[in-house]
């Protein structure tokens, strides 16, 4: 019986409470922690809260104005849109070989380009306003207080512009979209004017040569009889014309990119790839193959080989001349031009609200930090006063070790 008793006495403390168990996290414990440092983690907590009121009061306000614009469009009056219309499926293999970029892509890079950034400077004394001895360092200021960025969906460019006065913010957006257009009528002017006298000095000679195939052909008729052809050999005819006048335009137009980029760059090569698929195109309408879909002029009969070659030759060139004079014109009209088409969605206007800083945000923020720092501090505190003696020496060892291990890897 004294034994059955001794063992029902002994069986209560036989299982580890929490407190006991170095493992279990004991809430008390943290509590214990908390209400130890009660004071300095309020202290802590109210300072930073004061102090971030302080600081963000002495924030000065900035201003944000924004103004949206729809891109010029594309000039009709450009060579690729002529043979867009004219040429059919070549037009659009044109396009792809020359690459698909989005007007709104080349506008914003004028938009950050020296020479409208160089025109806002002087226009609103930056450099002065701004106390900057340097024109590089004003770009730099300036690039941070204005974002230009297109739409991924619509294409709509937004100016938006930051500063400490709200009329300048809005003037200064504003004046972007007026010195895009002054630029691009000034580019807009150089090109055509530049276009126009080449194209006046094809045009010249494209005229002389239909006049001379003109008379080569009517003196064929009158020596002899006019002569039936077949409607393939009429298809042939028509489609060899009509891809040299596309090619005689895609030369205009190497012309003009010449100008402009230099014979390595990557949009003389496009061009000099469209040339030469034209070219081949050419070659498969004149050769004399069994498997082309349309007949060679080599398969025209004997009699009437004669007529073909002064009839395509006549064709050639009134198509050419045809295509010229169009671009020729249409370039005099775009060279006459003293607006570019830019479309103001929204005019940038003086914002009543300021944009920065948010007082708000970073109270809240540093108050919730000092505060979650003070108690992680708290935390630490007391876990390095509960440390073992073991575990004492074993971090003096750490200690010992990390300098070597340091030499070593400054060594390596």
């Amino acid at each position: 019986m004294q034994t059955s008793e001794n063992n029902t006495v002994a069986q209560p403390s036989s299982p580890q409470t929490a407190s006991s168990n170095p493992d279990v996290i004991n809430l008390l414990d943290y509590l214990e922690v908390i209400a130890k440092n009660w004071r300095m983690i309020v202290r802590t907590t109210i300072v930073a809260a004061v102090l971030s009121v302080a600081y963000s009061l002495c924030l000065p306000n900035i201003y944000s104005a924004t103004t949206r614009i729809l891109p010029p469009q594309q000039d009709s009056s450009g060579l690729m849109g002529m043979l867009m219309g004219s040429a059919g499926g070549m037009g659009g293999m044109a396009a792809d070989l020359l690459g698909k970029g989005t007007p709104a892509d080349m506008y914003i890079g004028i938009l950050n380009s020296e020479a409208v950034s160089d025109t806002i400077i002087d226009r609103f004394k930056l450099m002065e306003l701004l106390e900057q001895k340097y024109r590089v360092a004003t770009y730099k200021i300036l690039d941070k207080k204005v974002e230009i960025a297109a739409g991924k969906k619509d294409g709509i460019i937004s100016i938006s512009v930051e500063d400490k006065d709200p009329k300048l913010a809005a003037a200064i957006a504003n004046a972007y979209v007026e010195e895009l257009g002054k630029l691009l009528v000034k580019l807009n002017i150089t090109g055509a004017g530049q276009n126009r006298a080449y194209l006046e000095e094809r045009l010249v000679k494209a005229k002389a040569d239909l006049i001379k195939a003109e008379e080569g052909l009517k003196q064929f008729q009158s020596k002899n009889k006019a002569l039936d052809i077949t409607e393939q050999s009429k298809g042939t005819i028509k489609g060899v014309a009509d891809l040299e006048g596309m090619l005689a335009a895609e030369e205009v137009k190497l012309a003009g990119i010449k100008r402009v980029f230099t014979a390595s760059s990557q949009e003389v090569k496009n061009q000099l790839s469209v040339i030469a698929n034209v070219k081949n195109q050419i070659a498969k309408f004149e050769g004399n193959r069994s498997s082309s879909s349309i007949p060679g002029i080599g398969s025209v009969p004997e009699l009437g080989q004669q007529y073909v070659r002064l009839l395509r030759e006549f064709k050639i060139h009134e198509t050419i001349v045809e295509m010229l004079t169009k671009q020729y014109e249409m370039v005099k009209l775009s060279e006459t031009k003293d607006t570019m088409a830019i479309q103001v969605i929204q005019t940038a206007r003086e914002p009543d609200k300021n944009e920065k800083p948010k007082r708000r945000i970073i109270v809240l923020a540093t108050t919730i930090a000092a505060g979650f720092g003070a108690l992680l501090f708290a935390f630490i505190c007391n876990a390095s006063k509960r440390i073992s003696s073991e575990d004492l020496v074993q971090l003096s060892r750490i200690k010992a070790l990390l300098p070597n291990a340091l030499t070593v890897f400054r060594r390596k």
